[in-house]
Formats: structure tokens, C-alpha cells, sequence
């Protein structure tokens, strides 16, 4: 379980989705999903391949619009902003893809000054490498700065794809599958790392993992996706004493077999 008790304001809620339904054709998806992310708190989001995870992350930063429900981050109503409104809201929510998305033609430095550059223009040179400077440390890969991501491994690229969300301070994260691919020592440290981002820098965070021990490490809550509906949501240890075949199937293929 985790090491530290974070700082959760229950009172201040950052995402808030009702009732929010998404189908393709007829394939339907979302159906009727309720789930609220307070400041300063981890949720990690469960569920069998196909069951609409990634979509609920698309609907978050407004890359897909419902069908029918509502989305608002950050007290704003994701559908009802214009593309300027919609770009702002964004730079406030980091998106921690599977693979890291780092430019394979740029050094650590380069990709994680690339969105300072971009989205923060005005910002002086001096101050663009402290603020390098600092999440590196942040993420204990400081001496990198220099390397190319085809000389680090997979857990390094990882780190870094961490630290370039973390450069522009966004209040929410959104990690995907965080510890896919990687050695359970590698798992371990990823874990602890998601878990530092939380108490050091104040975020809010959604985690979309198969992964339980993942699960159990950073998350405050847990909530189980099952057929385009959360079944059940608390804590570790109260989701995962229902008998509902589904939860107790995870449970076997992470930790029995």
C-alpha cells in the first residue's frame, strides 16, 4: 500500500463525469459512467481490454465529445469549449502516454525544453533550464540530460515521458498503462515515482493499469470498468473483497497465477 498519506481535499472536485455515454456505431462503450477525481488524490481506473478506458481519457481532454453526459475538469465543461478554451485546459492536464512519446531525434534536454518552447515562449533561458534542472532531479535522472532516448532503457524513457508532462506543472495527470512492458523492479520504481509526482508537485491523477500491484501502490481509490459502467469503487482492499467474478478474476491473474 502506499508509504504516505497524501494531501486529498475531498471538498474540491477536479474532474466530474455524469452519466457519460460514447458508442461507434454499434459498438457501445461508454454507458452511464459517474466518476469524480478530488485535489490531490489518485484514482486508478480498471478494466478488461476494450471496455473503455482509453476513450474515458480521450473524453477527459475533450479529444472525443460524448454522446450524451457531461465532462468538467477544472470547473469547466470540457463540450462547451471553443478550441482556444479547449488548448488552455490542456496545458493544464498532462497525458503520460504508454511508450513515453519521446522525439527519438532530440536529447533528454531537448525533449522535455520542446514543450517549454512551445507553449511558453517568453520564458528565458536561464529559467527553461532550471525548471530541466529540477524535474530531472525530480525523477532521479539528472545525468541524462545529455543522452538520446535510444541509449536509455525502457524504464528511463518512462521517467522521462513523466518529467516532460511534469515540465509545464499541469494540476492533473493522466497516466496510461504506466507500468506496461516494464521488469518488476522497473515496475516498482515507476510506482514510487507516480507516487513522488503526487506528494511533491500536488497533483490529481487518473491511472489506467491492468497492473494490481500498480493498483495497490498509488492508488487512493480504485474504480472497476466493466461493460461500459464502474461496478465498484474504495480502496484496495474494499474493492477486492467483493466476489463479483470479474474483480476476482484480476485478482487471481495478478496475484495467484
Amino acid at each position: 500500500m502506499k508509504t504516505f498519506q497524501p494531501d486529498i481535499d475531498l471538498q474540491q472536485t477536479v474532474i466530474s463525469i455524469r452519466d457519460l455515454h460514447k458508442s461507434f456505431d454499434n459498438n457501445h462503450v461508454l454507458r452511464g459512467v459517474n466518476l469524480d477525481l478530488h485535489s490531490g488524490e489518485n484514482v486508478v481506473v480498471l478494466g478488461r481490454s476494450g471496455t473503455g478506458k482509453s476513450v474515458l481519457i480521450k473524453a477527459i481532454v475533450g479529444l472525443l465529445y460524448p454522446d450524451a453526459g457531461t465532462v468538467s475538469v477544472l470547473g469547466q465543461e470540457v463540450q462547451e469549449l471553443d478550441a482556444q478554451a479547449l488548448r488552455n485546459l490542456r496545458l493544464k492536464v498532462g497525458f503520460c502516454f504508454q511508450n513515453g512519446a519521446l522525439y527519438d531525434s532530440m536529447t533528454v534536454g531537448e525533449n522535455l525544453a520542446f514543450p517549454l518552447k512551445r507553449n511558453e515562449p517568453a520564458m528565458s533561458r536561464k529559467e527553461r533550464d532550471r525548471r530541466i534542472g529540477m524535474v530531472l532531479d525530480a525523477i532521479g535522472l539528472s545525468h541524462t540530460i545529455g543522452q538520446m532516448p535510444a541509449e536509455l532503457s525502457g524504464g528511463q524513457r518512462k521517467r522521462i515521458g513523466i518529467g516532460r508532462t511534469l515540465i509545464l506543472r499541469p494540476a492533473i495527470m493522466l497516466y496510461d498503462e504506466p507500468t506496461a512492458g516494464l521488469d518488476p523492479i522497473t515496475c516498482t520504481e515507476i510506482n514510487a515515482l507516480i507516487n513522488e509526482v503526487q506528494h511533491r508537485f500536488k497533483t490529481s491523477s487518473i491511472i489506467i493499469t491492468h497492473d494490481l500491484t500498480c493498483a495497490k501502490s498509488t492508488g487512493d481509490r480504485i474504480a472497476v470498468l466493466k461493460e461500459g459502467r464502474f461496478i465498484r469503487q474504495g480502496n484496495f482492499n474494499e474493492v477486492f473483497s467483493s466476489d463479483e467474478t470479474l474483480i476476482r478474476e484480476f485478482y487471481a491473474y495478478n496475484f495467484i497465477q
